[in-house]
């Protein structure tokens, strides 16, 4: 009687079982075709966002990274529909919980490198550099070779590989020599109070106007700024063609220092020395002989005249 029963019970849940099944298989059929439709369509919606990525941003990490996440995002709107045809609403509300609870978690976890992520994929969508670049920014000075996702990678002049997380490059200026194709040379020096300064400002000028790699279609120019201790400050500025190697600037600055100073002493201006004058009086302008004469100092009278002192 007992297995009766116990065979009664285990025959009506499994027909049970199987009724149900046969109820929800047009849902699950709906469900299936569901997650089908939604891979199809991410397949399509991941080429496309990495088509138009690949036109605004030039790096290839982050066209794979943000199309790989409308993938995935399209896939996972398609598993919840899927599982609210099938009735699963609770398993769905479950699911979005725990998701969001360690998407928080994670977020706290790595808060860094998801600034660093988010300041990479800035930077290779609105692209302030690119690779090739010559940058300033963070008290580093390089060209650019590549933007990861969680660094800018660059190389130094004297050869070093920096590797600066993105959110320093984002939180802080940026310098690119590059972009404007020129670049400026200022050149600071002094001429002494006893030359003319007008035949100073003529002669730097025609003196730079030779420098090769000046832009033609620039001025050379030359402004007096201070009336220094031992000499008149002046700075002269002149344009050059720039693309990114930092030995061209440097070469051109060399060659306009070398024309100014030969420019110079051919037409007898002077870069005068720095003059100190050392006063030993209280008063001041007194002779050094004078104030030890006073002291009783160095000198003293005995017979014909004065004879030093030891």
């Amino acid at each position: 009687m007992g297995i009766r029963k116990a065979w009664a019970l285990l025959s009506g849940k499994v027909m049970g079982w199987v009724r149900d099944f046969v109820l929800l298989l047009p849902n699950l059929l709906v469900a299936v075709c569901v997650l089908v439709a939604f891979w199809l369509i991410a397949k399509l919606a991941r080429n496309l966002a990495h088509r138009f990525l690949r036109r605004v941003s030039h790096s290839d990490q982050v066209n794979r990274l943000v199309s790989q996440t409308v993938f995935l995002a399209l896939i996972a709107a398609g598993f919840f529909i899927a599982l609210g045809i099938l009735g699963l609403q609770k398993t769905v509300a479950s699911l979005l919980a725990g998701a969001g609870i360690l998407g928080l978690a994670l977020g706290f976890a790595f808060q860094d490198i998801a600034a660093n992520l988010m300041a990479g994929i800035y930077l290779s969508i609105q692209h302030p550099f690119r690779a090739g670049h010559l940058i300033e920014t963070k008290d580093f000075f390089g060209v650019v070779r590549r933007v990861h996702l969680r660094w800018t990678e660059i190389t130094s002049p004297e050869g070093q590989i920096v590797l600066i997380p993105n959110k320093q490059v984002f939180e802080n200026p940026i310098q690119n020599y590059t972009t404007s194709g020129r670049r400026r040379i200022d050149l600071r020096a002094g001429v002494s109070y006893g030359d003319d300064l007008e035949k100073v400002r003529r002669i730097a000028v025609r003196a730079l106007e030779q420098v090769s790699v000046r832009k033609p279609d620039t001025e050379v120019e030359v402004f007096f700024e201070e009336l220094g201790e031992s000499s008149i400050e002046f700075v002269a500025r002149l344009w050059i063609d720039f693309t990114s190697k930092q030995s061209e600037y440097l070469a051109a600055r060399s060659e306009a220092i070398q024309r100014l100073k030969s420019a110079f002493d051919e037409n007898g201006i002077n870069f005068p020395f720095p003059i100190r004058t050392l006063d030993f009086g209280v008063r001041g302008g007194e002779k050094l002989s004078e104030v030890l004469g006073e002291a009783g100092i160095g000198t003293r009278t005995s017979g014909g005249g004065p004879r030093p002192t030891h």
